[in-house]
């Protein structure tokens, strides 16, 4: 991307080209920038058996040699320890007093490093990535890209990062004009109240009881010592279910939505139903077989995609395969807290036969009633190889995607071996890791097609919340750069989620008592949130209940019951008219479900992008300032339109001498889409 004259060089580039050296280090003059192709070309991720041309301008110093030096990149452990072999030397040709060149061809899809090497008398220096980290939920994440640092000995870790990908690899096509509804199925309607789990019936782990709440609009799920609910987390249930979800299929319709994601529906003792007990059976709490075959036929009646969500990585403790409280028929791996070696899948999980308590017996993830899978043949043949596999059984059910929970829990062999045989079974299945960090490992095209965004997630909290803009975009142009095109406009955008604080929450309004004040702020925020997501490239994902005020502060108060007014709730109709507008708006215009995007403007919260698909146009800008900002900025020569109409509005604006003047109102966004 070339640096615009004018607006952009005086904003964008003297914010992101600021100095970054230590003043103990030689001043070199050093010009770099991998987003910028006069240093590096072509843009971002390449195919495999591409050449880049690299760049780079040392003005001073006069050194004696420069070399490129490109490494592999490698990941290790489930949150991704970063480390880099293999360098390969490529010495740079000086094509003038000050520039170094290199082309490199890059014939092995796989995730890159590179640095640039500067020889100087007997020291050697190196020009790599920044290595600032970026806070997302739960980690934090390496921000790569861009302007980059000067170091006095080659880092560690500060490498510009080159994702190569297969030649062949493409999204399903419809997962570009996705725009989904995700629902925890326990919470989101009662459609048959013959299925509500019971107190005293209905058992929680070994002989524990459950608990159910009378009151539908109880807004808060229960959690030990809250003063209403036992010692047990996640045992409380409303009685949402599948028939419930069929009931709503037209209201997920007409709000625009066109494809469905579920979290977890197979039987299971809890509530979130991640502590499989049987893989292959609906949960009796959400209705039967015959009940989610017609929500699938329904839901494809009105063109609405069906996800489903499940873990390869562990299943119940209580379930058949572990059958820890001896509940099923048939031998489970830790029968009656007995390992067995003679049941069928003891070699599916890992035990510790000389601990004191049964607890320690078994490997497991997070706590003991997830028990670890290991990928064994036999596993791995019920996982997905077998026609009765799990993931082959569901998908000629029907559905039209997975999504893998903590997918990074699981080798990257596993998920290879896994695509190919979704891809086989279904080839336009779509396939969605869980992974709270860059994800481009998973992008090169043997493992997934997306992936849960929470670096977009949290990079739109953080700049909605009145966050710097200039940090909200370099985010954003890192996932740009490191993502293939295709998988770039095809990543779940998502803002709230069943794991982490509602948006509201975040956004201040934490309790259905707090102020009508806090909420209104929070309701702004929000609204500029969600209007990111559905002009930003990428699939955004809709949690239930956002789009009607529901709020709730982190696991489980973000999984409260759906505030249907039929049942008494008060959901708030501007805010899903407002949610309607904007999904509206993304739906009946390709260029923002499929157009390239170029950052145009910048300044402390201001945002302009340059939307392009075929011949058509539009600025998207953001403002996160409870001020209105009057700003002008230059559109040529990337834009070549002459007048732009502003959606929603009559308001026409036309370039006068190459630029455009606009006033943009507090805390909002607005599009400028080029006259037909």
């Amino acid at each position: 991307m070339k640096l615009l004259k004018i607006v952009l060089i005086t904003i964008v580039f003297s914010v992101f080209s600021v100095s970054l050296y230590s003043t103990k280090l030689p001043d070199f003059g050093i010009q770099f920038n991998s987003r910028n192709l006069v240093y590096k070309t072509p843009f971002g991720a390449i195919k495999e058996g591409e050449t880049v041309s690299f760049s780079i301008t040392v003005a001073k110093g006069f050194p004696k040699e420069v070399n490129l030096i490109v490494s592999e990149e490698v990941l290790e452990g489930e949150m991704w320890t970063h480390r880099f072999e293999n360098d390969v030397v490529y010495p740079m040709k000086k094509i003038n007093k000050t520039t170094y060149t290199a082309n490199v061809t890059f014939d092995t899809k796989k995730v890159y490093g590179y640095i640039f090497e500067i020889v100087k008398g007997k020291n050697k220096y190196y020009y790599g990535n920044a290595d600032e980290t970026y806070t997302v939920s739960h980690v934090k994440i390496r921000k790569t890209g861009g302007v980059g640092k000067l170091y006095d000995k080659k880092p560690y870790k500060g490498r510009f990062v080159q994702t190569v990908y297969d030649k062949n690899f493409t999204t399903p096509d419809w997962s570009k004009d996705m725009v989904t509804y995700y629902i925890f199925p326990e919470r989101f309607k009662n459609g048959n109240k013959q299925n509500d789990p019971v107190a005293g019936k209905r058992k929680f782990y070994g002989t524990k009881d459950i608990e159910v709440h009378s009151d539908w609009n109880d807004p808060y799920p229960w959690v030990p010592n809250d003063g209403k609910s036992d010692g047990e987390w996640c045992n409380d249930f409303y009685g949402g279910d599948i028939a419930g979800i069929t009931s709503k299929l037209d209201y997920i319709k007409n709000m625009g939505f066109n494809a469905i994601y579920l979290n977890p529906i197979f039987q299971a003792p809890s509530n979130h139903k991640y502590d499989t007990a049987d893989y292959l059976k609906i949960d009796e709490s959400f209705g039967t077989l015959d009940d989610f075959k017609k929500f699938v036929s329904e839901s494809h009646k009105r063109n609405i995609k069906i996800i489903l969500d499940t873990s390869l990585n562990h299943s119940g403790s209580d379930s058949v395969y572990m059958d820890r409280y001896g509940k099923y028929p048939g031998i489970g791996a830790f029968e009656n807290e007995v390992i067995r070696e003679d049941s069928p899948y003891y070699d599916w999980y890992t035990f510790t036969p000389k601990a004191k308590k049964a607890d320690g017996m078994y490997k497991q993830w997070a706590n003991p009633t997830l028990a670890t899978l290991k990928e064994t043949e036999s596993y791995k043949n019920f996982a997905f190889r077998d026609d009765n596999s799990v993931t082959k059984y569901w998908l000629n059910l029907g559905i039209d995607g997975w999504r893998m929970d903590v997918t990074p829990w699981k080798s990257d062999s596993f998920w290879r071996e896994w695509s190919v045989e979704v891809k086989k079974t279904k080839p336009e299945a779509l396939t969605i890791a869980e992974a709270w960090f860059d994800c481009s490992k998973y992008f090169l095209g043997d493992m997934f097609d997306s992936t849960m965004n929470y670096v977009f997630r949290q990079a739109v909290y953080d700049y909605a919340k009145g966050g710097s803009a200039v940090r909200f975009i370099e985010i954003m142009e890192m996932l740009r750069e490191n993502y293939p095109p295709d998988a770039f406009h095809s990543v779940m955008n998502l803002l709230s989620t069943h794991d982490s604080d509602r948006a509201l929450a975040y956004f201040g309004f934490v309790n259905y008592s707090d102020s009508k004040e806090k909420y209104d702020a929070a309701v702004e925020r929000l609204k500029l949130a969600s209007f990111i997501q559905m002009t930003y490239p990428g699939a955004p994902a809709v949690y239930y209940g956002d789009e009607v005020g529901m709020t709730g502060k982190g696991d489980p108060a973000n999984r409260g019951p759906y505030l249907w007014d039929e049942e008494g709730g008060k959901p708030d109709t501007a805010l899903r008219d407002w949610y309607t507008s904007i999904i509206t708006m993304r739906n009946n215009n390709a260029i923002f479900r499929r157009g390239s995007v170029e950052t145009f403007f910048v300044d402390d919260s201001v945002v302009v992008t340059l939307r392009k698909y075929n011949d058509e146009e539009a600025f998207v800008i953001y403002n996160c300032s409870s001020e209105t900002k009057q700003i002008q900025f230059r559109t040529s020569p990337a834009s070549v339109k002459t007048e732009f109409s502003e959606i929603g509005s009559d308001v026409l604006y036309t370039k006068k001498e190459g630029f455009i003047e606009v006033v943009v109102k507090p805390v909002s966004g607005m599009v400028m889409i080029s006259a037909k």
